[in-house]
């Protein structure tokens, strides 16, 4: 995986990483975001995990009932029910458009969201406050729903703020972003092209979706 590791192979990546996954298309920021991480040189080995504090979300023996039901609804044509995140393909990036505890207490309180009205809960593995405090709500052997019609196989990283341009110009924030992708990236052998913003979901080769209604939606961060 570009980025990972030594050699002269990581360094080849380094000279268009980007191209090689938009071809016609201008890169999105999401693709920026990912793609700096990379071109700086390769370290000698694997990067080192980045400090995250870990504060978990309640996701019980209920959530996870919720949660099966939910693949079940949303891609059971293609996979079992499970509430397990297996052999993550993507990484999802996103902004809060709230604080870190508002954020935190949508995340951890087990109602319908606002939006589609489902259970269980909205969630995101990770989310990066403005001061580069990288947060784990929830393992990274659990799914959460973050991103429709990727849930299935996605690591949601959500990052406090009110934009895509306030997240890219806080230092602090996007340091830790770059550095939290990239040791994930490395983890999983995630491709530079599947680190993608929310609005890029509907273009993912891994998004599926089986409920007709939600099959083209998406939102708009990064």
């Amino acid at each position: 995986t570009a980025g990972c590791g030594s050699g002269a192979a990581s360094r080849r990546v380094h000279a268009s990483p980007v191209a090689a996954s938009t071809s016609a298309r201008r890169p999105s920021r999401a693709e920026v975001v990912s793609t700096a991480a990379v071109g700086r040189p390769a370290p000698s080995s694997s990067p080192r995990k980045p400090p995250i504090v870990w504060d978990p979300i309640p996701f019980g023996p209920l959530r996870k009932a919720q949660m099966v039901a939910y693949v079940h609804r949303h891609y059971g044509s293609f996979m079992k029910p499970t509430w397990r995140l297996i052999d993550p393909r993507v990484i999802v990036i996103h902004y809060t458009e709230a604080s870190f505890s508002s954020t935190y207490n949508t995340f951890a309180n087990d109602i319908p969201d606002s939006e589609l009205h489902e259970l269980p809960a909205t969630c995101a593995h990770f989310v990066i406050n403005t001061d580069g405090t990288i947060y784990q709500l929830v393992s990274l052997g659990t799914m959460c729903r973050h991103t429709v019609g990727l849930n299935w196989t996605a690591i949601g990283i959500e990052h406090v703020g009110y934009s895509d341009a306030q997240v890219l110009g806080d230092q602090r924030q996007i340091s830790a972003s770059l550095r939290l992708v990239r040791w994930l990236r490395c983890r999983f052998k995630i491709q530079i092209k599947n680190v993608i913003g929310h609005n890029e979901s509907l273009s993912s080769p891994y998004h599926h979706e089986d409920v007709p209604s939600l099959r083209d939606q998406t939102h708009s961060d990064f």
